[in-house]
């Protein structure tokens, strides 16, 4: 009640607020301090109980209000942290803090020109640049900002089933014959998904076999492409993935355009986690090929560090993504304006209310130019290879695939000294299994670092290391080493 818009409430808002700033920013400078824990790791039931989160008739005085941000602070997971390996999506760049706090600020829709001029046109000018660099002439084509890789990889199935058969639009998926999808068996699950919302059904998605390596076999896709048609289905679409989610895997792109263009199918590329080598003069030709598809799916937020969320959809045809899309709101979008209405973009989105995701990205990009994100992910991959060596033909360490890796994915197997003699059969597999867990549980109750672990077709648990914080150095990397070495030696 004290605060702005109250009477005479300029002094205490000015107060309250730099007590929140100065609480941010202890929180950032322990962020990149490697003698704090990355977690104060709680049970669910202990936090619940420690402090009462219900929400009350009455209101809390402003020190209680300072002090539940203390409290969520203390708690949260600092994904800035330099031994924070857990996610994709890693690290704490200031400008792109600035840039958020500086969005909230504004509050405001990113539907039209209108209300979000400034933001609309930073839109328009990411969207182009990173078009270009996907390689399409003068950077044509469209693309929208998406609240994540699953919306964004979503909305290319959308549009590539309107391509095809604009009647959908109106009539539904019972006008139109029984469509099928093609992906990698190594794919994100965000294809099923985004089926199963489409009405197309998760039955309706292929999953395409991967070679050792992770990487989608352009023989095996075009067999089943024929076997579908034989069946008298009809191919729409092909989601190849550009840094699958575990391997860290390139599909083989240029294969894979020759056979969309074969069959007349589109090809969509998932790059949200590899979409970022674009960047890298020394890592781009991973994504050879990918000029040639119909639609791109780039998350910044995941290589390129840009702070959650910041997710890129980018199509080849333009106007396409309006047609689709559009439902001629004239309460929204009005044709009578004294503008370029093709600035009213909220029309070609599926949301009516869409945050400015671009201004963290827009910002930092004019803060490191294109040449600073090159090397923050040129650091990145050299981080992994340095991994990759020092453990490769390390005692205890087990690699799940051989050779460098070709992202920052690096998986393997911890070996206890206890299995280290054990031939290779069932019985150790069973152990073997339960190690990875154990020793993450461990990580997260001392607080001092965190790396994901997960199994895969017929591979038991093993660590999938990732590396996207630019803080990360090779002292951290020596440091999980150590660490679960240290955490896993009595298993």
């Amino acid at each position: 009640t004290d605060l702005l818009p109250a009477c005479n409430g300029e002094i205490t808002t000015m107060s309250f607020l730099q007590d929140v700033v100065d609480i941010l920013l202890q929180y950032v400078v322990k962020s990149f301090d490697r003698s704090t824990k990355v977690i104060d790791f709680h049970y669910p039931n202990e936090l619940l109980q420690e402090y009462n989160w219900e929400l009350a008739d009455q209101p809390q005085t402003l020190e209680e209000i300072l002090l539940n941000c203390r409290t969520t602070l203390k708690y949260a997971i600092k994904t800035g942290h330099p031994r924070y390996f857990n996610q994709l999506s890693t690290g704490l760049d200031m400008v792109g803090l600035a840039a958020d706090w500086l969005t909230s600020a504004a509050n405001t829709n990113m539907f039209t020109y209108e209300i979000a001029p400034v933001f609309v046109l930073l839109e328009y000018v990411t969207l182009r640049k990173m078009r270009e660099m996907v390689g399409w002439p003068g950077g044509c084509g469209d693309g929208i900002f998406s609240p994540g890789g699953a919306i964004s990889n979503m909305y290319a199935m959308l549009i590539a089933r309107f391509k095809m058969f604009p009647e959908v639009k109106e009539k539904g998926m019972a006008a139109i014959p029984r469509l099928v999808a093609f992906t990698s068996e190594h794919s994100h699950f965000s294809v099923k998904k985004g089926a199963a919302a489409l009405g197309i059904g998760t039955d309706s998605v292929i999953l395409i076999r991967c070679d050792e390596r992770g990487k989608m076999i352009p023989s095996d896709l075009e067999r089943r492409i024929l076997e579908a048609k034989q069946k008298g289905f009809v191919p729409f679409l092909v989601s190849a993935t550009a840094g699958t989610t575990v391997y860290g895997a390139f599909d083989p792109l240029i294969a894979i355009a020759d056979i969309c263009k074969k069959y007349k199918i589109w090809m969509h590329v998932d790059g949200a986690w590899g979409g970022g080598l674009l960047m890298s003069r020394k890592h781009k030709w991973k994504l050879n090929g990918v000029e040639r598809a119909n639609s791109v799916t780039w998350n910044p937020h995941k290589m390129m560090g840009v702070p959650l969320q910041c997710s890129a959809l980018l199509v080849r045809e333009e106007g396409l993504m309006q047609s689709c899309n559009q439902m001629h709101a004239s309460y929204l979008f009005q044709q009578d304006k004294h503008y370029d209405l093709s600035y009213d973009t909220g029309d070609k989105a599926l949301q009516c209310g869409r945050h400015v995701d671009v201004f963290k990205l827009w910002l930092m990009w004019r803060a490191k130019g294109t040449t600073g994100f090159e090397a923050q992910i040129d650091k990145c991959l050299e981080l992994a290879e340095y991994l990759y060596n020092k453990i490769k033909n390390r005692e205890g360490y087990q690699m799940v695939f051989d050779g460098k890796p070709q992202h920052t994915n690096v998986c393997f197997w911890y070996i206890p000294p206890s299995l280290r003699g054990m031939e290779d059969n069932e019985e150790r597999m069973s152990r073997l299994t339960k190690v990875a867990p154990v020793i993450k549980a461990r990580m997260m109750e001392y607080g001092t670092t965190m790396v994901s672990y997960q199994p895969l077709g017929d591979k038991v648990n093993f660590f999938r290391m990732v590396i996207s914080n630019p803080a990360a150095t090779h002292q951290d990397i020596d440091f999980l080493i150590d660490e679960i070495e240290r955490l896993g030696q009595d298993l």
